[in-house]
């Protein structure tokens, strides 16, 4: 609560300091007090878009939070590996939280601008959560590294203290690494024309429109990329190189089948979270002439598409989750039965 407080009024003093522009700059240039929001082109052709967005964010909503409910309710599954995946629906609820409702604000209310303050705490939770996401990732692809790799270890290795050891540093590295972006927009000059290209604000898409040089702002934002996401990424390769080696030396393909198998649900969370990421951090990056619709397409796909699938691909495929849920249907079935009798 305290570093929230900080947060919010260390924003709201730079945007009361008077913006300084550099001798040659354009007189039009100064701080922006707001951005338009982009994604959606044509009000007629993307009012119809509100509904679908509306179910989505509510199905990312009903299936994090379910899972966290059968987590917290079963003492069973208070182990590292459902831990992390508690932790995962959590950056995943934080994440569509941070994008839906804009989009849908935007929609219904039919009002693109966002002000530079709101739009400096969207990005930064947005990234955050994102970081935290990737983070918890890896974690996961390590937990399944020990239990296929060690499996005689486990218990030893990943232990209840080690479990909440990596949580407190996934949060502490998600929050010193990029607090400092806002903090440094906010020292930044902007342009008359600052549409965004996105329904939500991102540091690389807020960094176009200054008026003022961005290469610290380019250069450390490229630095939190690959410090994060990047390395992130590349010790999950690792991570499933290493699997890979120990499931081909199991003797019988249906040993290996069966090892193969408890990776599949964190095979496809780092497939619908990192490719799109990739994408989307190339077209930034490198690419200077992108259409918009790519870049919202892409964008979309990395931040609205993993809250809503993955908790339906790890009931799926999880077998101790996917019972849980059996269950808690037919009780609540059971019940409205029993009431019905009594009546």
């Amino acid at each position: 609560m305290i570093s929230t407080t900080l947060f919010g009024q260390l924003l709201r003093d730079e945007m009361e300091r008077p913006c300084f522009i550099p001798p040659g700059t354009n007189s039009s240039q100064s701080r922006t007090l707001s951005f338009l929001l982009g994604g959606f082109p044509v009000w007629e052709t993307t009012r119809m878009w509100s509904v679908p967005l509306c179910f989505m964010y509510l199905l990312a909503l009903l299936g994090n939070l379910t899972i966290l409910a059968i987590i917290g309710t079963d003492q069973s599954l208070h182990v590292p590996m459902y831990l992390f995946l508690a932790m995962l629906a959590v950056a995943d609820l934080g994440l569509s939280t941070s994008t839906f409702p804009t989009m849908l604000r935007m929609l219904w209310l039919e009002d693109r601008e966002i002000s530079f303050g709101t739009c400096l705490a969207q990005m930064f939770f947005i990234h955050i959560f994102a970081d935290i996401e990737s983070a918890v990732i890896l974690a996961m692809a390590f937990d399944r590294y020990v239990a296929i790799c060690h499996p005689l270890r486990y218990s030893s290795i990943l232990t209840n203290s080690v479990t909440t050891k990596i949580c407190v540093a996934i949060i502490m590295r998600a929050t010193v690494v990029l607090f400092p972006l806002p903090v440094l927009l906010s020292q930044l000059c902007f342009t008359r024309v600052r549409k965004l290209s996105h329904p939500y604000c991102l540091h690389p898409d807020i960094i176009k429109h200054a008026g003022s040089d961005v290469r610290i702002h380019s250069t450390y934002g490229l630095f939190v990329l690959l410090s994060t996401l990047g390395l992130d990424l590349l010790f999950v390769l690792l991570s499933y190189l290493f699997i890979l080696k120990t499931i081909l030396s199991v003797a019988t393909w249906r040993g290996r089948l069966k090892a193969l198998n408890t990776c599949i649900s964190h095979i496809c969370a780092v497939l619908l979270f990192f490719i799109p990421m990739i994408c989307l951090s190339m077209m930034h990056q490198f690419i200077k002439h992108v259409s918009p619709q790519a870049y919202t397409f892409t964008a979309n796909l990395h931040f609205l598409v993993p809250p809503i699938l993955n908790p339906i691909v790890y009931s799926v495929k999880t077998k101790r989750i996917r019972r849980r849920m059996l269950e808690m249907v037919c009780q609540r079935e059971l019940h409205k039965a029993r009431g019905g009798i009594c009546q």
